[in-house]
């Protein structure tokens, strides 16, 4: 339409063409410069945006700053009631930065966010040898990257406590272990002095069991230091009666360990006895306290705790981390049940995680089986060293007993009646005399129904009895009887509803009224009628 209107106009008055012409040429050129301009534009905020872009804050940094938020810091009205339970999720929201630090970044940090009164900012300093910087960089720049910024009261003894564990666990994995040792030390030390004060709370627990945690794994790549376990049971105490949970079952499990490194089987046992594990511990605790009390039963022949404390274990360890605690703990399962007389089933040694860990124990497993004493002598001795490493030796020691009974009740099954150089000669044992023997031990034991003729030197098979009729059936329905007890028990105790919740739900719906509404001061009157009651 434009257009059209356009060549009437040209047509009917010529002389304004001209006109026409120039008025669109500068148009277009006005709008082609402002484009231009609009594109220049562009890039000059984008730089602006670019430039106002802070450098991103280092990882222990960021955490440092984030716990501060959670215990109630800068005047956050949002802080949390138990400081230790916030700890505790903190630590593990916090391992990725705790993972990839080095010894400079906790000194930088230290700087950085401590305060200069604290103790443990001049230890974390001292570790780091700081490089020099280069000449390019001149003094202002310095002080431009490196602010203090301090952390407020609320998490300044948390994080200091955080970074010295750090410094503890780098030293350590650098194979530094005196430098770790020492510095564990001086670190209980702070702690101990921070809950000491009247401002701190429950919040410094989880990293005082931390440090004690730290200190016994370096020290057992030192020399043997007899002062340690003094040390340990005086801390436990002083844990005890200051309601620290995690102090108090971090210690005695590492008083566990130390018993059975210096195997001590029968003070393990009374530290057992005479100790209670906390039930507010963590579940790594748990599972560790597990483990060493099945092993010390292990020790103590009494296979069936063994077995159900190994069990319980294993369902609550970690299903994708923990690979070689999980490893330990199944390894010594499968030997508590080679000695319970049971055959452990073959999917176990079949999992891809511990396939090739576990294969000396399916040889061992399948010679058990057999019944053939001399192929597991062979198996043992080939994987002697193995065993050894994994502790396990002393108990399949034991195992040869086991084997034996296997070919004997194969023996009986298969033969109503075989003499006893033949028993000898399939059990690998070195004379008939020996097989008679050991026959003898069986029929008394239970395992078999024989008669043992001496003169004649051979063995005869009573009738096989229903096993129905036995009391074998019953017991194996006491065992799964227990177990889903127990796994009742820990739901029910896992689930902690309020105490008499229900109760005042159901006075609430019925319109009954309770003795909750009365002030202080009346109650503080009834206790003072009450109290002088008593006295007359």
């Amino acid at each position: 339409c434009h257009q059209e209107a356009h060549q009437v106009c040209l047509t009917a008055f010529p002389f304004l063409y001209p006109l026409l012409f120039s008025h669109y040429s500068n148009t277009m050129a006005d709008e082609k410069k402002k484009e231009e301009e609009k594109k220049e534009e562009i890039p000059k905020k984008e730089g602006e945006k670019k430039t106002e872009k802070k450098a991103p804050e280092p990882p222990l940094e960021a955490a440092a700053r984030r716990l501060d938020r959670l215990l109630g810091g800068s005047n956050n009205k949002d802080a949390y009631s138990n400081p230790s339970k916030v700890v505790k999720r903190w630590l593990g929201t916090a391992s990725g930065a705790a993972g990839k630090a080095t010894l400079e970044d906790i000194s930088a940090a230290a700087e950085i966010m401590l305060k200069p009164e604290q103790k443990g900012r001049e230890l974390c300093m001292n570790l780091a040898h700081v490089e020099q910087v280069q000449d390019m960089e001149t003094e202002e720049e310095k002080k431009k990257e490196k602010v203090p910024n301090k952390l407020s009261d609320a998490a300044a003894m948390e994080v200091e406590s955080w970074l010295i564990s750090l410094a503890v666990r780098v030293l350590w994995k650098e194979k530094k272990f005196t430098e770790a040792f020492e510095l564990a030390g001086q670190g209980i030390v702070i702690l101990l002095e921070n809950i000491e004060k009247p401002q701190s709370n429950n919040s410094l627990f989880p990293f005082l069991a931390r440090l004690y945690r730290y200190r016994s794994l370096v020290a057992e790549s030192l020399p043997p230091n007899p002062t340690m376990r003094q040390d340990m049971v005086h801390a436990h105490g002083a844990a005890c009666l200051r309601r620290d949970s995690d102090s108090q079952a971090t210690l005695l499990n590492l008083l566990l360990r130390d018993l059975l490194a210096d195997s001590q089987v029968e003070q393990a046992q009374k530290l057992l006895e005479n100790s209670n594990f906390p039930e507010s511990a963590s579940n790594n605790q748990l599972c560790r306290y597990l483990y060493y009390s099945g092993r010390i039963q292990a020790l103590r022949l009494e296979y069936t705790s063994a077995f159900s404390n190994l069990s319980q274990c294993l369902r609550k360890a970690p299903s994708h981390t923990a690979l070689g605690f999980r490893l330990s703990a199944q390894r010594l399962l499968v030997v508590v049940q080679l000695l319970m007389g049971e055959i452990p089933d073959r999917h176990i040694f079949m999992q891809e995680e511990m396939k090739a860990q576990l294969k000396p124990y399916m040889a061992i497993t399948q010679a058990v089986r057999r019944g053939d004493l001399a192929v597991f002598e062979q198996v043992v001795s080939e994987n002697a060293a193995r065993l050894d490493e994994d502790g396990t030796h002393t108990l399949i020691s034991r195992l040869a007993h086991v084997v034996v009974k296997a070919g004997l009740r194969k023996l009986h099954i298969s033969y109503s009646r075989i003499s006893l150089e033949d028993v000898a000669n399939r059990l690998g044992l070195p004379s008939a005399q020996s097989a008679e023997f050991v026959v003898m031990k069986a029929v008394r034991d239970g395992v078999l129904d024989a008669t043992i003729h001496h003169a004649e030197g051979y063995v005869q098979s009573h009738d096989l009895v229903d096993v129905y009729a036995t009391v074998e059936p019953s017991e194996a329905f006491h065992r799964r009887i227990a177990y889903c007890l127990t796994t009742h028990n820990d739901a029910v105790r896992g689930m902690r509803y309020p105490p008499d919740a229900y109760k005042k739900q159901l006075e609430a719906s019925r319109g009954e009224k309770r003795n909750d509404d009365k002030t202080d001061e009346e109650v503080a009157q009834e206790l003072e009628e009450e109290m002088d009651e008593d006295e007359y």
